[in-house]
């Protein structure tokens, strides 16, 4: 059974936007909210360069990196179109408006 780190409130990231969040003993983590409310939480930096995801730009289920316009699927993290490479995701879940991130996959990927 996976443990969870409660991230903050749906309502603290905006539509198409995103929330930087550092997790104890792991790596920062890009927490996005699309246009339609979904959310998903990627490592917050692109395969290209590790430029900052968190503030890039969300476009449907994307987002644009700032410093090179890499784009990247927030549902899997790989490189759209003729780029290559994958951002790590993290598993999340939202409980009463809550969101959630999975604890072992945030540690693990800082190891």
């Amino acid at each position: 059974m996976p443990q969870w780190i409660d991230v903050g409130s749906v309502e603290d990231v905006p539509l198409r936007g995103s929330r930087a969040v550092k997790v104890a003993g792991g790596e920062e983590i890009a927490v996005f909210r699309t246009g339609s409310g979904r959310i998903y939480a990627l490592v917050n930096r692109c395969p290209h360069k590790h430029g900052p995801l968190s503030q890039g730009i969300v476009h449907g289920d994307s987002v644009t990196c700032p410093l090179h316009n890499w784009v990247i699927s927030l549902a899997t993290g790989e490189a759209q179109g003729t780029d290559k490479g994958c951002t790590p995701t993290i598993p999340v879940e939202v409980h009463s408006g809550r969101i959630l991130i999975e604890r072992a996959a945030a540690l693990r990927l800082a190891a």
